[in-house]
C-alpha cells in the first residue's frame, strides 16, 4: 500500500481550521487502499501526529518520519494547510525539489492565486470581471479620501494574501477606513480595497475527477452577517444553498468561467471560485486552491450533491496526484 502523508496546520491564522480539515482527510481517506499520517506543519515544528496525538519530529531532508524504529517515506503528500506555507507555493516547491507527489496545484499557480492582486491582474485580459480595487503596502500614506473616490462607501478592506476572511472589515463610513487599514495589516503587509458588490454570492468548486475537468454544482451563500465572514463560515450564521437559487442559464455562466479560469491558469487539484452576481454579470472575488475540508466546508457539500463521497473525493487527488 502506498504511504500517504496528510500535511495540517501552517503558520496562519488558519492553522485550527487546517487541523479539522486534515483530520476529516484523515478519517474519510480509504485505509484499505493507504497507510495514513498525519504531519503537522507549525511555526513550532515539523512534526508526525501519531494515534495516540504523539507527536514525533519530521526529517526535512527527505520529508521522512521515524515509526517504531522504522524510517517511512511517502509516495504522495495530500495538502490540507490553508494559508501559509500551504496554499502560496512553499510546500508544493519543497515537494517538487523531493519529486514527491502532492495533491494541490503547483508552486506557481498556488503563489499566483493566494495574491489576489496578481490573481485578477493576470484573469482580467480574458474578461474575467471583478470588482474595481486600490492597493496599500504597509508603510504607504493613507489618503481615506482618495480611497473613496476610488472604490466607493461601503468597500471591503481585505488582506491580500490571507483566507477564512481574517483581517476583512466591511467599511461603511471615510472615518472606519484606518481602523479596517489596520485590522488587515496585523493578517498582511499588503492590502486589497474592493468596491462594494450588491448582489448574489456563490461559490463553486472545480476539481479534476478521474482526469476530466469537473464542475461542481453551486452554492449559494445567504450570510446572517455583513458578509460571508469567519463566524457565517465556520459557526452557522450564514446559510449555504446547495444547488444555488439562479436560473439554469446564469448556473451554466458561472460553471463555463470557473471552468475556464482552471484552465486559463493550468490548475491541478482542488479550485473554489467566489463569485457575486451583479447585473447577470458574474464578479470574482477569489479563488482557493486548498479549500476546507471539514463537515461545513463548501467543496464537499458540493460534492456530495455530484454524488462523490468523502472517500471518493479524497482518494480520487491521490489518484490525480500519483498520475501526474
Amino acid at each position: 500500500m502506498k504511504n500517504i502523508a496528510i500535511i495540517m496546520g501552517g503558520y496562519s491564522s488558519e492553522v485550527q481550521i487546517s487541523l479539522l480539515s486534515g483530520n476529516v482527510v484523515y478519517n474519510n481517506l480509504d485505509k484499505m487502499r493507504y497507510n495514513r499520517y498525519r504531519i503537522h506543519i507549525l511555526i513550532e515544528g515539523w512534526f508526525y501526529c501519531d494515534e495516540n496525538d504523539q507527536l514525533s519530529a519530521v526529517d526535512k531532508n527527505d520529508f521522512s518520519i521515524q515509526v517504531d524504529g522504522k524510517k517511512v517515506k511517502f509516495d504522495a503528500v495530500f495538502n490540507a494547510i490553508h494559508g501559509t506555507p500551504g496554499e502560496d507555493g512553499l510546500m508544493q516547491a519543497y515537494f517538487a525539489l523531493l519529486e514527491i507527489p502532492q495533491s494541490s496545484c503547483g508552486y506557481y499557480q498556488a503563489a499566483l492565486t493566494f495574491n489576489k492582486r496578481d490573481l485578477l491582474s493576470v484573469l482580467k485580459p480574458y474578461g474575467i470581471k471583478a470588482a474595481n480595487s486600490y492597493y496599500l503596502n504597509k508603510g504607504d500614506e493613507i489618503n481615506t479620501a482618495e480611497i473613496v473616490k476610488s472604490v466607493g462607501l461601503p468597500c471591503f478592506v481585505k488582506p491580500n494574501k490571507s483566507g477564512s476572511s481574517f483581517g476583512i472589515s466591511k467599511v461603511k463610513l471615510q472615518d472606519e477606513l484606518e481602523q479596517a487599514i489596520e485590522k488587515a495589516y496585523q493578517e498582511d503587509d499588503e492590502i486589497i480595497i474592493e468596491s462594494f458588490l450588491d448582489g448574489t454570492e456563490v461559490s463553486v468548486g472545480v476539481i479534476k475527477y478521474n482526469d476530466v475537468v469537473t464542475v461542481l454544482p453551486i452554492t449559494e451563500i445567504v450570510s446572517e452577517n455583513e458578509f460571508f465572514d469567519y463566524e457565517a463560515k465556520y459557526l452557522g450564521k450564514s446559510q449555504e444553498i446547495t444547488p444555488a437559487r439562479i436560473s439554469a442559464e446564469m448556473t451554466a455562466k458561472i460553471q463555463k468561467i470557473a471552468k475556464r479560469i482552471y484552465e486559463i491558469l493550468k490548475m491541478e487539484g482542488f479550485s473554489r471560485s467566489e463569485f457575486i452576481i451583479v447585473n447577470d454579470e458574474p464578479h470574482l472575488l477569489e479563488l482557493n486552491t486548498v479549500p476546507g475540508m471539514t463537515t461545513e466546508s463548501l467543496l464537499p457539500q458540493q460534492a456530495e450533491k455530484a454524488g462523490i463521497s468523502l472517500s471518493q473525493l479524497f482518494s480520487n487527488s491521490i489518484e490525480m496526484a500519483l498520475n501526474k
